[in-house]
């Protein structure tokens, strides 16, 4: 994203998008860790306290600017706190964090395309037609 010059609200939406990629990052490695704990049989009580401590975070960090996905987080932190087997839990977890991370993707490229400063070479139109 070097050479890409934003106006102030995409820079405003990339900096939100960035930090929650961060935090969706740390989330999908307490997915996987809870996802190891399980293959091994070992207490899974730590990993989902973390889990429901981080992502309603992530989904406060994006509620103001990108409020479907915010909704899509907490839909799916509803969705893992229900009582089921740790099996089902798990790919609801991973598919929940795949798709948290195509939405945050499509984002990222919409706020480029919408917020993209153009020079004024190339906002130059024509004089005669």
């Amino acid at each position: 994203m070097a050479g890409i010059k934003l106006d102030g609200a995409g820079q405003a939406k990339m900096k939100t998008l960035d930090d929650a990629m961060i935090i969706l990052t740390r989330v999908h490695n307490m997915v996987e860790q809870y996802a190891l704990a399980v293959k091994r049989m070992q207490p899974t009580g730590s990993y989902m306290m973390n889990l429901r401590r981080q992502l309603p975070a992530l989904a406060g960090l994006l509620k103001g600017q990108f409020g479907m996905i915010a909704d899509q987080i907490t839909a799916i932190n509803l969705q893992i706190s229900r009582g089921s087997n740790e099996a089902t839990r798990v790919r609801q977890m991973r598919e929940g964090v795949a798709a948290i991370r195509q939405a945050m993707e499509i984002m990222i490229t919409h706020t480029i395309e919408k917020h993209r400063e153009h020079d004024e070479e190339e906002n130059a139109a024509p004089a005669d037609g």
